[in-house]
């Protein structure tokens, strides 16, 4: 008992009585009704291969599988006739890559209705494509479907969270049988933290210098199973696969994975989007926001709001890595006490003056492009604020901008409502009252427990799930919106098309063929940093003639690397030889906007 750790040294135990048939008195039915709306693996896949099935649109594969087994699912919509899909300026849509994340699954479903149904005119799927991968962490989601909830994030990796040699074998568990793991919290005189004095549910620092005391310790629901002094330190799975892409990738942090794209279900994302380099704008549904408040003048997301209850519990757990003993602490590898260095991300464990560093804010050149997206999704949604979120960190949408050079976005797809009034206690106090002025049951009420390890403690606080996702009935406008602003997002891609020819002969079989190519979607060719970045090939036109006929002017193949939108045009100019009254095609050719040809004659 003695050996369990906190921050701030160790606990003493309080000596409030343990009532457990007080907290067995709070019926588990609360937390369980929500799963009447929300989907396991089972019924998502039934109505994704419905859906398929009553659609020439509609096809469906499976990317991948999970470790567990599951298929990581992809739709894709389109209209049959028309360009090669491939060839067709496309938008990526991907759902619950945290497994706690469900209505992210049901937000890329109902897309996926509308555009297979009556709303995809302005979609325009006989020149676009749509790829909707709904549950990228299926694994993950399942975990709502069985047991006590946790409100997991993680995939189903067996992972040695504590460093000790052994995976998952200190989880949190629903001690007092409510159906849900929360929080315990430990009377404990040095403790960090205190009772909030504006709202009693919730918890603060103590703050010295204002002349507080810490009175608790706080931990996640559970025991020390493994004797190693930390509390539930180590549980089911994994890895939250919304931290395991490349962009600003959080190394050695637990729930990041053994490395970069390191999961089946994010190799099988990535393999797929590497492949498909027509993929022109991204959105996902996630813990992070940049389409209802928009990179700001400097580029950079607006400050995460993140709940201070749980964190604190969270950081119970801070020390694990020097407690751990699977590697001696000279490692390099940042194991057991070694460092733990991060790689080429400023500020952090390395010299920041080591070379170019990568990029972290978006360009001023696209910022107009995310502040444009922004206003469309709130005016279609009606979405003007988010409630929990998260800095991003090795998050998909983040590759999706600096890697791999596309407009890419990311939202929680749902919108915390307004409580009356000033909300006290901070950002827990906020969305608290935000979730009960919509009849939401977001926290569960501390309870006395008498835990066979630290004695007296109380078990409560915010319900898992409650806080990251709305109610289900919420689906039903939510989803629709999502379908409108998703055909909303495709009509933005880019479009080049050659707009004019024109043939000047100035004889003796020598012509000026000129071609005027037009971009007449909103976003250009390449956002700004898809261009410093190089990950976005230039637009290329090219004049169908043996190369040595080309005597001045461009080259053969003639190439800009941005073609802004909005009717943005270039026009291209060879001095050629050739035969009088013969034909020749030009080509225009952009890897976001699509393709175009045009049959010029020479006279």
């Amino acid at each position: 008992m003695d050996g369990i750790r906190a921050r701030g040294g160790r606990r003493a135990l309080g000596t409030l009585t343990g009532l457990l048939a007080a907290a067995l008195a709070m019926s588990p039915a609360t937390a369980a009704g929500q799963a009447a709306s929300w989907l396991d693996f089972d019924a998502l896949t039934g109505e994704l291969r419905a859906l398929a099935g009553s659609s020439e649109r509609v096809t469906l594969e499976s990317l991948g599988r999970s470790h567990e087994g599951r298929d990581v699912w992809m739709l894709r919509i389109a209209d049959p006739a028309g360009p090669p899909l491939d060839q067709r300026p496309g938008v990526l849509v991907v759902g619950t890559l945290s497994g706690d994340h469900l209505v992210g699954s049901h937000l890329a479903l109902a897309a996926a209705r509308h555009l297979a149904g009556g709303g995809a005119a302005e979609a325009d799927l006989g020149q676009h494509v749509i790829y909707v991968v709904p549950r990228l962490n299926p694994d993950g989601a399942e975990r709502f479907f069985s047991g006590a909830r946790d409100g997991s994030r993680l995939n189903a990796l067996p992972y040695d969270d504590d460093n000790d040699g052994r995976t998952d074998e200190d989880g949190a568990q629903d001690l007092n049988g409510d159906g849900v793991v929360t929080v315990m919290r430990v009377a404990d005189p040095a403790g960090a933290y205190m009772v909030h004095p504006d709202d009693p549910r919730l918890m603060k620092r103590a703050d010295p210098a204002a002349g507080e005391t810490g009175t608790h310790t706080l931990h996640r629901e559970g025991r020390d199973t493994d004797g190693d002094g930390f509390v539930a330190e180590d549980g089911p799975g994994g890895v939250d696969l919304d931290r395991n892409f490349q962009h600003a990738y959080p190394y050695w942090e637990a729930d990041a994975g053994h490395y970069m794209v390191s999961e089946p279900e994010s190799r099988a994302l990535m393999d797929f989007v590497v492949a498909h380099r027509n993929v022109a704008a991204i959105l996902t549904f996630g813990h992070s926001d940049n389409l209802v408040t928009p990179p700001d003048a400097r580029g950079e997301l607006a400050a995460a709001t993140v709940l201070d209850l749980p964190a604190f519990a969270d950081a119970s757990l801070d020390e694990v890595f020097e407690v751990g003993v699977f590697a001696p602490p000279s490692s390099s590898f940042g194991f057991g006490g070694g460092p733990r260095l991060r790689g080429a991300q400023p500020g952090r464990d390395n010299d920041p003056n080591s070379g170019r560093r990568p990029a972290t804010t978006v360009d001023a050149g696209d910022r107009e492009y995310f502040s444009a997206v922004s206003d469309a999704y709130r005016e279609i949604t009606g979405i003007e604020s988010v409630g929990v979120t998260r800095e991003a960190e090795g998050a998909f949408f983040q590759y999706g901008y600096f890697h791999f050079g596309v407009p890419s976005f990311t939202t929680p797809g749902w919108g915390l409502p307004e409580a009356e009034g000033d909300a006290a206690g901070g950002a827990d106090g906020r969305v608290l009252a935000g979730l009960e002025a919509a009849g939401r049951d977001a926290f569960v009420p501390w309870t006395p427990f008498d835990h066979p390890d630290l004695g007296a403690v109380e078990i409560g606080g915010f319900r898992p799930y409650a806080t990251v996702n709305p109610d289900p009935s919420a689906l039903d406008d939510l989803g629709p919106a999502h379908g409108r602003f998703v055909a909303r997002l495709a009509s933005m891609l880019p479009r080049v098309r050659i707009a004019e020819t024109e043939v000047t002969a100035h004889g003796g079989g020598v012509f000026t063929v000129r071609a005027t190519v037009v971009n007449e979607g909103y976003f250009p060719s390449a956002l700004q940093h898809g261009v410093v970045a190089r990950a976005v090939d230039p637009v290329t036109v090219q004049i169908q003639v043996p190369p040595e006929d080309v005597l001045t002017g461009d080259d053969k193949t003639a190439e800009f690397p941005r073609l802004d939108g909005s009717g943005t045009r270039r026009t291209v100019t060879w001095v050629v030889r050739g035969r009088p009254g013969a034909s020749v095609e030009i080509r225009v050719r952009a890897q976001k906007g699509g393709s175009d040809t045009a049959t010029v004659t020479l006279r």
